[in-house]
């Protein structure tokens, strides 16, 4: 129990001092999710919008398909991100394997179903009130992507703040593609995992705190931005 207790007050102690490789760790799994974040929004919103509002063959298969791919184990996505990386592998002369691009790719596997998902939900319920009269007004298919993803973009928001949570915390993916390198690729879950192997429970909660942080304002956020839709506060 004192051990315990001597974590917790380590753990405190090297918040409230900026200890800097809690805050070089924290950073970098920032700069990861983030920036996978942004390359799954570009590809993410206009696809979802062009779901809606086309109709093609197989469109209901790439629906389902992303739904589904919605539980791809993460595990899975760094097995196949390593496989294709590896110097055995197509894209081995990129040297990208071990490196942030790596965890940033992996990570954009993840969370782009996952937007994609919920902008196409909510942008499709939009489409069911706009469609007629976006229609007899006659403009492009591009304009009515715009005007989709303007309105929606509240759940838009919501949809982001999703997928920050869902990357911010993922391990299994990063452990396999960054290796959770010193100083190049350790972010705060493979941080934790190690130093909780290696028994600092002083750094490995501090680390945690540091996540649960960002969950839980990721999860206010949301909750903010769901009340604000549905009261039409804005």
């Amino acid at each position: 129990m004192n051990e315990i207790l001597q974590g917790l007050i380590q753990a405190f102690w090297l918040i409230l001092s900026f200890d800097s490789e809690l805050i070089t760790i924290s950073l970098r799994s920032l700069y990861v999710t983030i920036s996978a974040l942004i390359i799954s929004i570009l590809i993410a919103f206009p696809l979802a919008a062009l779901l809606v509002v086309t109709r093609f063959r197989f469109r209901r298969a790439m629906i389902v398909m992303l739904n589904a791919l919605m539980g791809l184990p993460p595990v899975v996505v760094g097995l196949i991100v390593y496989i294709l990386f590896s110097r055995s592998g197509p894209f081995g002369v990129l040297g990208l394997l071990y490196t942030t691009s790596a965890m940033i790719i992996a990570q954009v596997i993840i969370i782009t179903p996952l937007i994609t998902s919920i902008a196409h939900q909510s942008m499709q319920a939009l489409w069911a009130d706009y469609r007629n009269l976006l229609i007899s007004i006659n403009i492009s298919k591009m304009q009515r992507v715009v005007t989709l993803m303007w309105d929606s973009k509240r759940a838009l928001i919501t949809a982001c703040l999703a997928g920050f949570g869902r990357g911010i915390g993922e391990v299994g993916a990063i452990m396999i593609v960054g290796g959770n390198i010193d100083n190049a690729t350790r972010v705060l879950t493979t941080a934790i995992s190690l130093e909780t192997s290696r028994g600092d429970f002083s750094l490995a909660l501090a680390l945690g705190f540091v996540l649960i942080t960002l969950a839980i304002s990721v999860s206010f956020a949301t909750h903010w931005f769901g009340k604000t839709e549905r009261g039409e506060l804005w």
